[in-house]
């Protein structure tokens, strides 16, 4: 199929495109999930009675999966067990007729069931193929477990994160596993074009959760190589602009303020009342300043605390100063600014009632996309699915019984 050409556009941009998903847990799920945003038909593929581990995560409610709900939307899902020849069989029927497929087993995992690429190349000469793995498809660290912390601590960034006098720390989130998804997304998008507008062959697309993140730290790496420099651990001092850091207010409140350039930094000096920073060659360009970072720092953090977080926000915003509040999930959901954009969605969910999800990014202007719907129910589209692929009741019957879906 050439999604590149036509398309109705209230259905969304990648409206045709099909997907099919067998991948679990994060990375590429995510990156399935995205496309599905911009309607594309996603398919899951989940093992039958299990499902993927994602149906078990905490937080739950009422003993259903909250994160279940947000990384499969705009998905249909089926069941069918990939390493029985049978379900084998099923797959490349599957395969036939779709545009792209996510996985992201441990390398050799497919091969070792059976399944080879030149096997899914037989079943589909011009599929994209995306692998998403720990450490890619070669290498010596080819076949090592992938998860999304080590993988992050292997990329460099861990060492970075955190104190001076501490220990490294990890994300709080699956950084990895969402920045890994959107470069499994890019991956896609670029092989589509290649095969569809250019006239080229379908090809295999390989996304390694460790070069994803490494490659965010292009600075690091090229200081490293000229200078010999090895970047480490600042705690809130990680800019090389002065002053840039968090602040209290007279209210308690977090703020963070950054004047990353001369130009910002004057109409700060001007808005302290410290015009006399602007002329003053130890204040006056960013290198001197970074020899006076805690003397800078300190200024700024007298005077913002003379203030509440309102009033702080105020001066800087009429002086052109950056400053945000540092938000909760709580404080998020009350904000204006992403009340207006819609940056927050309302779905439709069969426990939940509604649920609250991240909108689309990015925005169109021609051609939105949107949040159909949530994660479904385990094998919820089974004989849907299975009807239009060919299959009788009676055999989709047989393969219930025989624990093939």
């Amino acid at each position: 199929m050439n999604f590149f050409c036509g398309g109705d556009w209230m259905a969304g941009p990648l409206k045709g495109l099909k997907v099919l998903d067998i991948a679990t847990v994060y990375a590429a799920p995510f990156a399935a999930a995205i496309l599905g945003d911009y309607g594309a038909d996603v398919l899951k593929v989940e093992v039958p009675g299990r499902g993927d581990p994602v149906r078990g995560f905490q937080p739950m409610w009422h003993d259903e999966s909250i994160p279940w709900a947000t990384i499969s939307r705009n998905k249909k899902t089926v069941t069918l067990d990939l390493r029985k020849e049978k379900g084998q069989e099923v797959f490349l029927r599957l395969l036939a007729d779709h545009d792209v497929l996510f996985e992201n087993f441990r390398p050799g995992t497919l091969e070792k069931w059976g399944i080879p690429i030149e096997r899914i190349r037989e079943a589909n000469p011009n599929i994209i193929v995306v692998s998403v793995s720990g450490y890619g498809q070669t290498g010596p660290r080819r076949e090592k477990a992938g998860f999304g912390t080590s993988a992050t601590a292997f990329s460099g960034y861990t060492y970075i994160n955190g104190d001076r006098d501490r220990p490294p720390l990890s994300p709080p989130i699956s950084l990895v596993d969402y920045v890994t998804g959107l470069f499994a997304t890019i991956g896609a998008v670029v092989a589509l074009y290649h095969r569809d507008a250019l006239g080229g062959e379908g090809q295999e697309a390989d996304v390694s959760l460790y070069e994803s993140m490494f490659r965010m730290l292009e600075n690091m790496v090229a200081s490293y190589d000229i200078l010999g420099s090895v970047m480490e651990r600042k705690g809130n001092d990680n800019s090389a602009s002065v002053p840039v850091g968090t602040f209290q207010t007279a209210d308690r409140k977090w703020m963070v303020l950054t004047a990353s350039t001369d130009r910002t930094f004057y109409r700060l000096a001007e808005l302290m009342g410290r015009g006399d920073m602007i002329t003053d060659t130890r204040y006056s360009t960013n290198k001197e300043r970074e020899t006076r970072r805690d003397e800078l720092m300190n200024v700024v953090a007298d005077w913002i605390k003379q203030y509440s977080a309102s009033e702080i926000q105020v001066l800087c915003d009429n002086h052109g100063v950056p400053i945000s509040p540092i938000y909760s999930i709580e404080d998020i959901f009350q904000d204006p600014q992403y009340q207006a954009r819609d940056s927050i969605v309302e779905v439709e969910h069969a426990s939940f009632g509604k649920i609250k999800l991240p909108g689309v990014v990015p925005r169109f202007t021609k051609t939105p996309g949107s949040v159909k719907n949530t994660g479904s129910k385990l094998g919820e589209h089974n004989l849907e699915v299975y009807t239009q692929l060919g299959f009788s009741p009676e055999e989709i019957q047989d393969l219930q019984r025989e624990g093939i879906i």
